[in-house]
């Protein structure tokens, strides 16, 4: 059925927001999905912003794939199709805000407000009592508009603790209970690149973020503990009747969806396109799959960590990931790399993002100072810092229009590659010098950029080698 035509659907739906990062919502808006789901109900989890890791997590508590939404990257089109199409099918539906409820421009809470969704705040209450009072009510009266769920507190030490806590919130502020610190077993598996603590924490992190739920053998043990405390709160305890109360009408969009076939030419019609998949190269967005086979593309994946080949393809997609943890198996896979080199001579284009871009420099200089030598097809040395050396929204200028998306990485390269452009933030004017190149080596386009590819199809059919050589501007592949 044409999605113009289609009715509003109703469905019960929070946006879990925090006062800023590492308040816990990640924990806590997939321990919501996992009671959920241990109860019979599908759940549909969406994140708000640029996010590669915390979906994984949610996918694996609500055993659904998780899409972004952001009124700028992703836009309010889009962001509407997918939660009408959600709210079709799922029970129950879950959005993880990004930062802070009012960080960014726009930010969670102009996306809450836009949709009417009920808004819970998740505060990291370790180290305080009655200010969490403050702390929920400044939340929630920030801004005007905002549609209120309550406050939940996180990491309480102990019931006495939450007596506490509890007596300092209004009552219009509706409390919603309190999660006591939950820490992994001592016994927990320990992940590539974590960050080491006195406790062990739940979810564990590195250098980019939470670690992704794949690479833990005991993920979902991780998700049932934190669903057990949740449960013992009354958001947890809430009836489904109750549940009702934060229903929300989701309207169809006026427009289809930028990905959608129907909004899309058919320019990659016919061409197959490879695109690497493993804990190396994870940083994919499942809506740019989306996008590209809409585009016409047959896909396929394949892992190099595992010691695979290169499809036959017309095109190599080449995603972010963590190349450095794992310079070592990439480069014992001579095989892959033989066959990406004759690729590449063949002048089969190559797009490779972030990571993806690393894993073809000369090698790279980890935190620790060791040198680990990678593929060598792309001139150029890369470092690790301790610092981050790009993070935010950002678009990017190609020769066939402009792409909008983020950065967010830890690394430098120096590299002799052609500049093509440079990327910018959204409230700067292109040129501005302290955006991400985009290179060009051969038939190889790389940058440190990540692409949201349905905000310019085109520019992406032709980084994926679609030619842009009619007079009409129409990609011929």
């Amino acid at each position: 059925m044409d999605s113009h035509t289609l009715n509003s659907v109703r469905c019960p739906a929070l946006l879990i927001t925090a006062p800023a990062s590492g308040q816990g919502k990640t924990t806590l808006t997939a321990a919501l999905a996992r009671l959920h789901t241990r109860q019979g109900r599908r759940v549909q989890v969406f994140k708000c912003g640029p996010d590669y890791l915390d979906p994984h997590w949610h996918q694996l508590a609500s055993g659904a794939p998780v899409h972004s939404l952001d009124l700028w990257m992703t836009g309010e089109a889009d962001a509407r199709a997918r939660l009408h199409a959600a709210a079709q099918t799922a029970d129950l539906i879950l959005i993880e805000g990004v930062m802070g409820l009012y960080d960014g421009s726009p930010s969670a809470a102009d996306l809450a407000r836009l949709l009417d969704i009920p808004v819970l705040a998740v505060i990291d209450a370790s180290g305080m009592s009655a200010t969490l009072g403050a702390l929920a009510h400044g939340l929630q009266h920030f801004e005007p508009g905002l549609r209120w769920a309550g406050v939940l507190a996180n990491r309480v030490a102990s019931a006495r603790h939450a007596q506490l806590l509890q007596a300092g919130v209004r009552a219009d502020s509706l409390w919603q209970g309190a999660v006591q610190r939950i820490s992994a077993d001592a016994k927990a598996q320990p992940a590539p690149g974590a960050a080491a603590s006195g406790a062990a924490a739940l979810l564990p992190q590195r250098h980019l973020g939470l670690v992704a739920a794949h690479e833990l053998t005991d993920g979902m043990q991780r998700l049932d503990a934190a669903a057990d405390a949740l449960a013992a709160t009354p958001l947890g305890q809430r009836s489904w009747q109750d549940w009702q109360q934060w229903a929300v009408e989701f309207a169809p969009p006026a427009l289809p969806a930028a990905d959608q076939p129907e909004a899309l030419g058919p320019w990659l019609a016919g061409r197959v396109i490879a695109v690497a998949h493993d804990a190396a190269f994870s940083f994919v967005y499942p809506a740019n799959l989306e996008c590209l086979r809409a585009l016409g593309a047959e896909l396929r994946m394949f892992s190099p960590l595992a010691g695979e080949r290169l499809p036959a393809c017309d095109a190599l997609w080449l995603p972010g990931g963590y190349p450095e943890l794992h310079a070592a198996r990439l480069v014992a896979n001579s095989a892959l790399q033989a066959d990406i080199l004759a690729h590449w001579r063949a002048g089969k284009a190559i797009w490779a993002e972030c990571g993806g871009m690393l894993a073809l420099s000369e090698g790279i200089t980890t935190a620790d100072g060791s040198w680990a030598p990678l593929w060598g097809l792309m001139p150029g040395r890369a470092q690790m810092q301790k610092r981050l050396a790009g993070l935010g929204m950002q678009q990017l200028t190609t020769p066939w229009g402009t792409l909008r998306g983020h950065t967010f990485h830890y690394a430098r390269l120096d590299s002799a590659a052609t500049p093509l452009g440079r990327s910018h933030r959204p409230d700067e004017a292109p040129g501005a010098d302290n955006g991400e190149w985009l290179y060009r080596h051969g038939s190889l386009h790389a940058s440190f950029f990540h692409a949201w590819f349905a905000s310019h199809p085109r520019a992406i059919a032709a980084l994926l080698g679609a030619r842009a050589d009619r007079q009409d501007g129409e990609l011929d592949a």
